[in-house]
């Protein structure tokens, strides 16, 4: 996908295997929007080929709206007539399908049965979100492209998103999505794809991408890069130095053994009042460690 000069997606090569939730990981601006903007048909692509429960989509309008009645979206942002009640809403969403979802079971299972006769006006973020959900499922969808479906929301309601999701996936739905939320998708994707600066960097399950790192343990320290590689040097059991941020962090396999050699080479180099923390890798030090950001690096 490109837009005059600028490359916004590059070469992506992706395949979501039937009943998988699938998802992609990386920073806003990495290119992840208009990769599923694309798989959604909202967006044609420039270069390449798309399929979607083995079909594309095409200049045929027909054709595309029989495979639409096979997904659900839901956006960055979603606007719903704040005047309407919930059940008005939803009413009106599962109107448009042929395979109608049940809107009492729909908004029971979103957690929003209890708001039936309130206005979306009225709604917190977190309500607004399920609602989002519960309509993309107004038309039984085989899959769910949904982007950063939990941006913003505080921890409960982003929960109450997650389970929602988990119920799809449970019932054999496949789910896409997007997210910066590294617990995010460590709860909820069989795989993840790390994508950055318009493409996918690695790709895997979460354990099979942990398992890419130097090692799997980490010894956080506020010490600068250069002082950092020199620890690497020359105490035993470390593998690898990276900057982060004002510190560093120090690759191992067991940071307890390394632990007394570690402080004996910060006190012969003055720095025996550093503060230092173990613990095991995440998928943002996969990112950072593929990439040199964080995963909420514009």
């Amino acid at each position: 996908m490109a837009y005059g000069d600028f490359i916004a997606v590059n070469k992506l090569d992706l395949a979501v295997n039937r009943g998988e939730c699938f998802g992609l990981l990386g920073p806003n601006g990495a290119g992840k929007t208009t990769a599923v903007e694309a798989f959604e048909g909202l967006n044609a692509p420039t270069a390449g080929t798309i399929e979607i429960l083995g079909r594309s989509w095409s200049k045929n309008e027909r054709k595309n709206r029989s495979l639409r009645e096979k997904i659900g979206v839901t956006l960055q942002e979603t606007w719903f007539p704040e005047k309407l009640t919930v059940w008005e809403t939803l009413r009106l969403f599962v109107s448009f399908h042929k395979n109608r979802a049940d809107i009492a079971a729909l908004s029971e299972s979103m957690g929003i049965a209890h708001k039936r006769d309130a206005r979306v006006g009225n709604l917190s973020g977190g309500e607004r979100q399920r609602l989002a959900l519960a309509c993309a499922l107004a038309g039984k969808p085989e899959i769910l492209f949904l982007d950063e479906p939990t941006t913003g929301l505080d921890p409960n309601a982003r929960h109450g998103i997650w389970t929602g999701i988990e119920a799809f996936a449970k019932d054999g739905g496949t789910v896409l999505l997007t997210t910066h939320y590294m617990e995010e998708a460590s709860r909820l994707c069989h795989r993840v794809g790390i994508m950055d600066q318009g493409a996918i960097k690695s790709l895997g399950t979460c354990d099979e991408l942990i398992r890419m790192l130097p090692a799997p343990s980490l010894v956080e320290l506020a010490i600068n890069g250069e002082v950092a590689r020199k620890a690497a040097e020359s105490v035993p059991g470390v593998k690898e130095a990276q900057s982060r941020g004002d510190g560093s962090v120090l690759y191992a396999f067991d940071p307890v053994t390394l632990l007394p050699g570690l402080l004996a080479f910060l006190a012969e180099n003055g720095l025996k009042h550093t503060a230092v923390k173990t613990r095991d890798a995440t998928l943002e030090d996969v990112f950072m460690h593929l990439t040199g950001k964080t995963l909420t690096s514009p």
